[in-house]
């Protein structure tokens, strides 16, 4: 008989054995218990438990080999109770020489543990929640080996997954373990787009799920993670080398990614449970479960982003594990895409007709993907820490995007009363729809023009649906961002045409390429930056690779064929950008002429506002321009000198501050006093008590996403202008931080309807 408290190597044979015992038969404990056996067997241990937990939270004996038959399924420890309770909290191992001694020791007489000193116990982890543990034990005082650990970690895994598939434990008595969480939830979060959803939870890229644990070739399994494995690099490899198409991923990541990929801790850590006897896509789980387990919890915002990374790396295994290196794309009717975060690219490859709303992790409001979510009038809530751990696939979810809650599971009573709130949304809009061919006047008399921003195919239809008087801002960059390649001539002259006829006799104002920063195409080299939101981007990478502005100036002409066209370049912090990047388009317009092609019958060329350099240099800048449009996104984030897609940063400023506000009034009143047509095309712009504080500035041209049109129009049209100017003109001069609960009040005042 073996030393106890020396592990007997070799899972392949322990985790056979462990399948002939359920492959027996007879009853579901007497199965149970023969599996405790096996285990205490091969591990050398005088005590093997298992305890799973309870839908209440509190820990149950299921099954030992070596307490008292008595206590299994009596002994019960509440949440985070004993030795057992600090493992689940932990998810991760608990390895003690001397168990009695530590200070989370609870002692139960009823198991007759009384003899033991040697614990070592290790969670059973399931999507990166702890459903219970495993434990074993001996009289001895000794600190089991690392390989020990391993051992039992590789068992605890596979008896996981036998445990959610009703492979080990009998349904009767499943139905009061929480395999997964059931219980309704709300989490608070932030609203990135506005509006409300109930639907079904869908995960975004989810792991593809192990057929099979236990590997039948172990030699086979090694080949088959070995090809998985180097697909996985050269795929990344290429991403960074801008051979392959992975839209809208920052270069930092992608080489984070890369660097995982062939980190060789993380490599050996698959190949050592291969080699023990998992199947490469169970292997891949197992590290999965872990990483989430000991990072999961961390505070430090940079494990937590490497935790991302490691998911996403996962995923992409998985996927070329079983052949395919792409993402399904199926959705249910009323599908809720559940994320930790996403770029542009991928929401726009979900069904837009099922997706009714979007939940993050993470994310910012500011972030692109969530500029993609309110252009396509998507609900969307983001900042919920937790949140993919938390729901399930099928789990019916509600987004509260007016609220900034997500309720998860929700009960009945929430359910109609969310539903009775849709359907005075519903009722909205068809108010909304009604005024949708009234001009927007203010009671007193002034016009403001509603726009609306765009960027995709899908806006031009619903143009006329909204009663914009025009697209304010035409985001170029998207065409690019959703190709694998940079578009020809062509490709982008047919889509600036496909926008002009959408429009008619609408004005359409198109921005130039607005990449760099976070916008990093694969096809396009580029170089890392220390800090990319002040680097080569917009109107300087135009300026710098002449070429590229230039095919694009050239394809709008074309595409204007004699009708009006208006372009305005991004990011302009200096006269000189925009003296250079004018003597662009009219080199591209004389090109045109030289070989007789039918030039724009009126070409507008303007600048956009966001570095707050060109605010003391306008008198210098407008009489060059033949309109400008202020960028209150980038404005901001420079104004206050916070990244807006930095969720720890994003929200410490508010526009409506009179730092902000006494910049834009200075924007405006140059303007005016120049004769220079100015539109506010931020997301400012598309909420109504910042367009409030638009209008009474001045300002008389607000462009904005389509959801925003009808509320926006709506409030213009109950605003006394004049009445607004005076009360927010003597809110500029506050020493407050923000005066935006001022701003309401005087709304309110005014009769505004918000």
């Amino acid at each position: 008989m073996a030393v106890p408290g020396v592990a007997i190597r070799g899972q392949r044979s322990l985790l056979k054995q462990i399948r002939e015992a359920l492959a027996s038969g007879g009853p579901a404990q007497a199965r149970l218990n023969a599996v405790v056996r096996i285990i205490a067997r091969s591990m050398v241990a005088e005590v093997c438990s298992l305890y799973m937990r309870r839908a209440g939270g509190e820990m149950e004996l299921f099954a030992s080999e070596g307490l008292d038959p008595k206590a299994v399924h009596v002994t019960r420890m509440e949440p985070g109770e004993g030795l057992v309770g600090e493992i689940m909290r932990a998810g991760r191992p608990l390895n003690l020489a001397d168990a009695p001694e530590h200070p989370a020791f609870s002692y139960r007489p009823e198991t007759g543990e009384d003899p033991y000193h040697a614990f070592m116990g290790v969670p059973l982890l399931r999507g990166g929640r702890a459903i219970g543990v495993l434990v074993v034990q001996n009289r001895t005082e000794r600190v089991y080996t690392d390989d020990e650990v391993e051992d039992l970690q590789i068992v605890a895994m596979v008896l996981a997954e036998m445990v959610a598939s009703g492979e080990l434990i009998s349904q009767d008595e499943l139905k009061g373990v929480e395999i997964a969480p059931h219980r309704p939830e709300r989490l608070k979060g932030l609203r990135f787009s506005e509006g409300l959803a109930y639907g079904v939870a869908v995960l975004h890229e989810p792991p593809v799920a192990p057929s099979q644990l236990l590997a039948d070739d172990v030699v086979a399994e090694e080949a088959r993670l070995k090809a998985g494995v180097q697909g996985l690099q050269a795929q990344i490899d290429q991403m960074l080398e801008g051979q392959a198409g992975l839209v809208e991923a920052p270069f930092e990541v992608l080489e984070t990614y890369r660097m995982f990929a062939h980190d060789r801790g993380w490599n050996r850590s698959l190949e050592d449970a291969v080699r023990n006897g998992l199947t490469a896509e169970a292997a891949v789980e197992r590290v999965r479960s872990e990483h989430r387990a000991r990072l999961g919890q961390a505070r430090d915002p940079y494990l937590r982003e490497r935790l991302h990374d490691l998911e996403d790396l996962n995923d992409r295994l998985l996927r070329h594990l079983s052949g395919d290196g792409h993402i399904a794309r199926t959705l249910p009717e009323n599908a809720i895409l559940i994320a930790r975060n996403l770029g542009p690219a991928d929401l726009l490859e979900y069904d837009r007709k099922k997706l009714r709303g979007l939940l993050l992790e993470e994310g910012s409001a500011a972030s692109h993907a969530a500029i993609i979510a309110r252009s396509l009038d998507i609900p969307c809530v983001g900042r919920l820490p937790g949140l993919r751990d938390r729901v399930s696939e099928g789990d019916m979810v509600i987004v509260d995007a007016e609220t900034g809650e997500a309720y998860l599971r929700p009960r009945t009573d929430v359910v109609k009363a969310i539903q009775a709130r849709i359907d005075v949304r519903r009722q909205r809009r068809a108010e909304f729809a009604k005024l949708r061919d009234t001009p927007a006047f203010t009671r007193d008399g002034g016009k403001v023009a509603i726009l609306m921003n765009a960027g995709l195919d899908v806006d031009l239809d619903i143009l006329g649906e909204t009663g914009a008087e025009g697209i304010g801002l035409f985001r170029t960059e998207f065409q690019f961002m959703v190709a694998e390649e940079m578009p020809r001539l062509e490709a982008q002259a047919q889509l600036y045409g496909r926008v002009m006829d959408a429009a008619g006799d609408l004005p359409v104002t198109f921005r130039t390429l607005d990449l760099g920063g976070d916008k990093v195409l694969p096809y396009l080299e580029a170089e890392r930056e220390d800090n990319p939101a002040l680097g080569w981007r917009a109107i300087r990478m135009g300026l710098d690779r002449p070429a590229l502005l230039r095919l694009q100036l050239r394809a709008l002409i074309t595409a204007a064929r004699g009708r009006p066209l208006r372009v305005m370049f991004p990011l302009v912090a200096s006269v000189d950008e925009f003296r250079a990047g004018r003597a662009l388009v009219d080199t591209e317009v004389a090109w045109a002429q030289r070989r007789g092609r039918l030039p724009p019958s009126r070409l507008d060329v303007g600048a956009m506002i966001e570095a707050p350099s060109v605010i003391w240099h306008l008198d210098a800048l407008l009489p060059m321009t033949d309109f400008v449009s202020v960028g209150t996104n980038d404005l901001m984030q420079y104004l206050f000198a916070a990244d807006r897609g930095n969720a720890r940063v994003s929200d410490r400023y508010d526009p409506l501050s009179p730092p902000a506000l006494r910049a834009l009034e200075q924007i405006q009143r140059a303007c005016a006093e120049t004769g220079t047509p100015v539109s506010v095309c931020g997301e400012m712009a598309g909420r109504p008590l910042e367009a409030f504080a638009l209008v009474s500035l001045g300002f008389e041209a607000l462009s904005m996403p389509p959801a925003g049109v009808g509320p926006v129009k709506r409030m213009v049209l109950s605003c006394d202008r004049e009445a607004a100017r005076r009360g927010v003109s003597a809110l500029l001069k506050s020493s407050a931080g923000s005066v935006r609960n001022e701003i309401e009040t005087l709304a309110r005042k005014i009769y505004l309807a918000i």
